[in-house]
């Protein structure tokens, strides 16, 4: 049940990340594009803890930069 509420809160996150940048892509005073940039700034930093805390394990596929790498 629990799994079913964070993909619930990512997807929440997402959508809202979507529409901020929609929203910067239009005319927009310095003071409305100075909020919706610092939202999208929140909005990014939740979403990357939620989905670190509910996707703990971090998976590396061969041939990719970070292969080999020693943590």
């Amino acid at each position: 049940m629990m799994l079913d509420e964070d993909f619930t809160r990512i997807r929440a996150h997402r959508n809202n990340i979507h529409r901020y940048r929609s929203l910067l892509k239009t005319q927009l005073s310095d003071l409305e594009r100075q909020f919706i940039e610092r939202r999208l700034a929140e909005e990014t930093a939740s979403l990357e803890a939620l989905t670190s805390e509910t996707f703990p394990i971090v998976f590396v596929l061969s041939g990719s930069p970070s292969a080999g790498v020693a943590s």
